[in-house]
């Protein structure tokens, strides 16, 4: 497989192969026996029916996934590619169409109803979904035949929730978007791409995935009744109606690795003693930045465990109740009151000069000037514009949420905030 299943997949194949054989007194070829067959032996080791909160169950469950996905891929070329929304952390891709599949989810659903052969059936689906797109017309000129294939990188960008910002929501405004129907949300959405000066491709994007989808909801219900059937459109509105501030957004690496820890270290004006490890890592070119958030204590003691190494469990909560039906949360409400002082605090002019600093402290201890580093340079710039900007967002009269977003989201996020001055400003009615 070339793309292959993440590590603890792998494992739990091999021990649910492992345990088959042992129950069987034979292998059991999880990639070519039946899946009717696989079942009869799963059911010997399950001891009885299967059990969604059961741990042993869930790896079972976990092994025949790994088993599937490699069957997908060596009928299909589907790969893994990481998806944080998914219970696997990875999902599995197909490159001659946009298919999403979760074996996991694939193989509970199966076993939850008493019959894994329902993969048989899953996997027929699929093979008539790439049958259509092979042979649509035109199909040379789009994806599938000849036509360029996806990949797990283009998957990642599209599906995968790796960036994330900040962002502030005027209350009053989202509790008013959710608590509206998805026809009138529709609307005012079409109205306000009118007034905009967005080029055709990018409105008829908006109308197609954002407006056709509100409108696929039950219109005699408000969005927040239904906040389960489209949870992402729910975050969207949320965003789009009652944004009043924010940040920009870049991985979640970057947040958590570098951008918040310089947050919690503040512009020391002395360092640390570094080993010969961290000195030999300084002279062959890792970036001054990195090693500084590595090396240098922080002044104001984060939390040990917790998102982003910043907010506790207890600082997170549902920015409406409707989002308490839904599992995987892209958006969600955070008490800053943890960083609140240390971002009052925070002098951009300091912390360059900080890092500066200790630049030179590593040049003195290695005895070697600092080996050029563009990226560093950005990395610096990009950590400090996004610090100020939340400086800024958490000064701002309204809820502090978390927004993760897939790549490509973050790549329109200038689109959508066309749109949002659109749907927020005044109107101009002619009479």
């Amino acid at each position: 497989m070339a793309h292959p299943a993440p590590p603890h997949v792998q494992s739990a194949q091999a021990q649910v192969a492992a345990a088959l054989q042992q129950v069987e007194g034979k292998p059991v070829d999880l990639l070519k026996v039946p899946w009717s067959e696989v079942e009869a032996s799963a059911i010997k080791l399950l001891g009885g029916a299967f059990q969604v909160n059961n741990p042993n169950h869930q790896g079972l469950a976990l092994g025949l996934a790994g088993a599937f996905a490699e069957r997908m891929a060596t009928e299909h070329g589907a790969f893994w590619f990481p998806n944080r929304d998914s219970p696997e952390g990875a999902t599995l891709g197909f490159p001659d169409a946009i298919i999403m599949l979760s074996p996991f989810g694939a193989v509970m659903d199966a076993l939850s109803q008493g019959k894994l052969a329902k993969l048989e059936d899953l996997a027929a689906d699929i093979r008539k979904s790439l049958a259509q797109v092979k042979f649509a017309p035109g199909a040379t000129q789009s994806l599938g035949a000849s036509g360029p294939k996806m990949g797990p990188a283009d998957y990642q960008r599209l599906f995968d929730p790796g960036f994330l910002q900040f962002v502030v929501l005027d209350s009053a405004k989202a509790k008013t978007a959710f608590e509206t129907k998805p026809d009138a949300l529709a609307r005012d959405i079409r109205d306000a791409l009118g007034r905009t000066q967005l080029p055709p491709e990018a409105r008829q994007q908006f109308e197609g995935q954002i407006v056709q989808s509100l409108q696929r909801l039950d219109p005699s219900h408000a969005l927040a009744e239904q906040m389960d059937r489209a949870p992402r459109i729910a975050e969207l509105m949320g965003h789009m109606f009652a944004t009043v501030g924010g940040t920009g957004a870049a991985p979640e690496e970057f947040w958590g690795e570098i951008v918040l820890p310089l947050l919690f270290i503040g512009s020391p004006q002395n360092f640390p003693p570094v080993d010969e490890e961290e000195i030999g890592a300084f002279t062959q070119g890792a970036p001054p930045l990195a090693l500084f958030v590595d090396v240098v204590p922080h002044t104001v003691q984060a939390p040990e465990e917790g998102l982003l190494g910043t907010f506790e469990q207890s600082d997170l909560s549902l920015l409406h109740p409707g989002f308490g039906k839904v599992g995987a949360l892209r958006l969600i409400k955070v008490n800053s009151d943890r960083i609140k002082p240390l971002l009052a605090n925070f002098d951009p002019n300091k912390t360059v000069d900080a890092v500066r600093r200790f630049t030179k402290y590593m040049e003195e201890k290695s005895g070697k000037g600092a080996p050029p580093n563009p990226q560093n340079e950005e990395m610096l710039k990009a950590a400090t514009v996004l610090l100020t900007d939340l400086k800024k967002a958490v000064e701002t009269k309204g809820d502090v949420c978390l927004r993760r977003l897939t790549e490509a989201e973050a790549a329109s996020e200038q689109a959508v905030a066309v749109v949002r001055q659109a749907l927020n400003g005044p109107r101009i009615i002619l009479s």
